[in-house]
């Protein structure tokens, strides 16, 4: 029966995701705000709303520090790896010769802020707690993610799009107030369908005896992307390349600030002081992984037939696997 309402959040999720990569797409172009800006924000926050939701249910209602982490850093990764389906989905070029080279400042962002949460497991009881046994690491973050989404917009500023009227298929003559009103509906459906997979995704993780960090890292992990994979699909089938690649990164910056939620939600202390540092591991592998996508960004491969330009695909889902077999091991970096 769970896997029943597995399938069912699916279907709801595929649907929706669509609908409101559309949507997206259609008012990124009609207001003239772009598709990196409205990716990076408007379906960045939508499609990382499963994450947020089991992370704050992992240490409320499980006490489980360690798997509302693992799930945050697990996505992570997993929503870098989307960039080589991606690739295998575009086939007249590289993904990352053909988006714009600015997605390399909210990269960097996401890599400072990964490194704000390696710096609070590490500090861990030794940083100063604020007033509600919160840990000053979890402040920073959520200002750093501000000021990151600020800077950023005022990039976008410098860089207008041209405003465009674009009519999806079937809908000729849609008015902007009722592609508003439907991309929200898109996003409501998909809040509900990713909280109910959050519910469904613990009840069949709950099932197996693994470490709650692995069942975090990589199953929640994956059921809570399925969004962005949704999302990332549809945007490349419209060749929306850059708000799929502003999806992922912004949902990425999103995500870590889900820790700081974790945090505030966490009774029992600073949640950086309560969880393993297995977690450095996967913290290790999603920085790798950004700068391997910053290198891309840099070189802009070209496409040839051999597809040797792609070179990126390959590292990335390389580095994820390994890291993800590292975490079910038990692995601990040596810090």
């Amino acid at each position: 029966m769970v896997w029943l309402g597995f399938a069912a959040c699916v279907a709801i999720i595929f649907f929706s995701g669509t609908r409101l990569a559309q949507y997206g797409d259609a008012i990124a172009e009609r207001t003239g705000l772009g598709r990196i800006w409205i990716g990076l924000v408007a379906i960045a926050i939508v499609t990382s709303i499963p994450e947020l939701v089991t992370s704050i249910s992992a240490v409320t209602l499980v006490k489980s520090p360690d798997l509302a982490v693992g799930n945050v850093l697990g996505s992570c990764t997993f929503n870098l790896t989307l960039l080589a389906l991606a690739d295998v989905m575009y086939r007249p070029a590289p993904i990352l010769s053909q988006i714009s080279s600015r997605h390399i400042l909210s990269v960097i962002f996401g890599i400072v802020m990964l490194g704000l949460v390696a710096a609070g497991m590490l500090l861990g009881g030794f940083a100063p707690p604020l007033p509600g046994k919160i840990n000053v690491v979890s402040v920073v973050i959520v200002v750093f993610y501000l000021a990151g989404i600020w800077w950023i917009y005022r990039s976008a500023r410098r860089h207008p799009t041209q405003v465009v009227e674009v009519t999806l298929p079937g809908e000729k003559g849609l008015s902007r107030k009722t592609m508003y009103l439907r991309f929200a509906l898109a996003a409501a459906a998909i809040a509900g369908g990713s909280i109910w997979l959050s519910l469904v995704g613990n009840e069949i993780s709950a099932t197996y005896g693994w470490h709650s960090g692995f069942v975090g890292s990589l199953f929640v992990a994956v059921t809570t992307s399925l969004p962005e994979l949704v999302v990332t699909v549809a945007a490349v089938r419209l060749s929306a390349l850059d708000m799929a690649a502003a999806n992922i990164f912004g949902s990425n910056m999103f995500d870590l600030v889900i820790i700081s939620a974790a945090d505030f939600a966490y009774r029992r202390g600073p949640i950086f002081s309560s969880i393993s540092s297995i977690h450095l591991m996967t913290i290790a592998s999603a920085v790798a992984m950004n700068v391997i996508v910053i290198a891309a960004l840099r070189l802009r491969p070209k496409f040839d037939k051999h597809n040797f330009r792609r070179w990126y695909d390959a590292p990335l889902v390389a580095i994820y696997v390994v890291g993800m077999i590292a975490v079910y091991q038990g692995y601990i970096l040596p810090i």
